[in-house]
């Protein structure tokens, strides 16, 4: 499975202009099986090769840079690819209203090392990308945060169980919030492991 996304595997930008439409509904629904709500701000979506590679295409198209845009996002988002034994999850603390948003996020530091998913009481902490810091010295996060769920191949075969309980959650004073990942996602990010 490929694990890094290279130009070959980016659609000329005249034949992803003719085919986006098709290629942009194929992704929504590959993408409603990889979004989970923990609480009740917070969404996961769980990255993988496509996902990955459609954002690219998305940027390259949108802000028409070319080739010369091309490698700068192959390195942006290159790891957010899941390596084979790990879940990448892009984190969205999702508040409208900006007031309460900013008054939220500013109890929020260090959310993004508190995530942790559960395979059968089993916990995998979650690791922070580590492109940026996240977290300002004032303890304000970031309303976006990548988070690397970094699995042992005992766990990655744990998970690959039919009906296993995954818990997937955040253990922050200020949101401590988790779920019940349902089956047709467990089946769907199982795949993402080698």
């Amino acid at each position: 499975m490929a694990r890094r996304i290279a130009a070959s595997d980016i659609l000329p930008a005249e034949e992803y202009a003719k085919r986006r439409r098709e290629l942009r509904r194929a992704i929504v629904a590959l993408k409603r099986r990889r979004r989970l709500d923990v609480g009740p701000v917070a969404t996961l979506h769980f990255e993988s090769f496509e996902t990955m590679r459609m954002q690219i295409q998305e940027m390259l198209h949108i802000e028409r840079g070319g080739a010369a845009q091309l490698s700068g996002e192959l390195e942006a988002y290159n790891p957010l690819v899941p390596n084979g034994r790990e879940l990448v999850a892009t984190v969205l603390f999702e508040i409208d209203d900006p007031v309460r948003r900013a008054a939220f996020l500013a109890k929020l530091g260090g959310i993004e090392e508190s995530a942790f998913m559960e395979v059968e009481g089993r916990r995998i902490k979650g690791v922070a990308e580590k492109d940026q810091d996240r977290t300002t010295a004032e303890g304000k996060a970031s309303a976006v945060q990548f988070v690397h769920f970094p699995f042992s191949v005992a766990e990655v075969a744990k998970f690959k169980e039919p009906g296993v309980r995954i818990v997937v959650g955040f253990d922050h004073p200020a949101y401590a919030h988790m779920t019940v990942m349902p089956e047709p996602m467990r089946q769907a990010l199982a795949a993402d492991f080698d």
